[in-house]
């Protein structure tokens, strides 16, 4: 654990302070500037979601490895990426028709509670995720598909606990309510 000497009121006390209190401090900074009327979120996901894909690649091409033959995972990984495309233009299309922006740094203006939103309160990062694995798939980057339970948790607390946290606070019962009749992600 990290200790920092503070002064409160010449003490010289110290004070336990780990990482996390760290990040937290830095990340408040860079968020002081962020208007209120919007999620909160540590990067866009597009970002995550390549970032992690990158990293995968690059362990697949320092450690290779080949565990279907390329037939099969580009086969297998094409039906799902397709799928995920499908997904990401449906979800995208509903949030159009509710006339709110898809931008996670702009204010929502709607509660989208139709389409895919009826199945799940985010189909278009089970979109990116299908998007994603079937690509991974396709490339036969094992490393890549073996982050896939890294790059769910960075966006459940990165992304999606930050923006349900911002919605409740927007939308209130409204979405407590959409929120006890649509699960997070499937």
């Amino acid at each position: 654990m990290l200790l920092r000497r503070t002064e409160e009121e010449g003490s010289g006390r110290r004070h336990d302070r780990s990482p996390k209190w760290y990040v937290n401090q830095w990340l408040g900074k860079c968020m002081q500037d962020v208007p209120a009327d919007r999620a909160r979120i540590v990067a866009p996901p597009p970002v995550i979601y390549l970032g992690i894909l990158g990293l995968g690649l690059l362990l697949e091409w320092l450690w290779p490895t080949r565990l279907l033959s390329w037939s099969l995972a580009v086969g297998v990984g094409l039906v799902i990426l397709v799928c995920g495309v499908i997904g990401l233009a449906a979800a995208i299309r509903t949030i159009w028709r509710a006339q709110t922006p898809i931008d996670p740094y702009k204010a929502t203006t709607a509660l989208v509670t139709d389409g895919l939103f009826r199945f799940s309160r985010n189909p278009i990062y089970v979109s990116d995720t299908l998007i994603y694995v079937g690509l991974s798939l396709a490339l036969n980057a094992w490393w890549a598909l073996a982050l896939t339970p890294v790059l769910v948790w960075m966006m459940q607390i990165g992304v999606i606990a930050r923006e349900e946290e911002y919605l409740e606070r927007k939308f209130g019962d409204d979405y407590f309510r959409y929120k006890r009749q649509v699960r997070r992600w499937l």
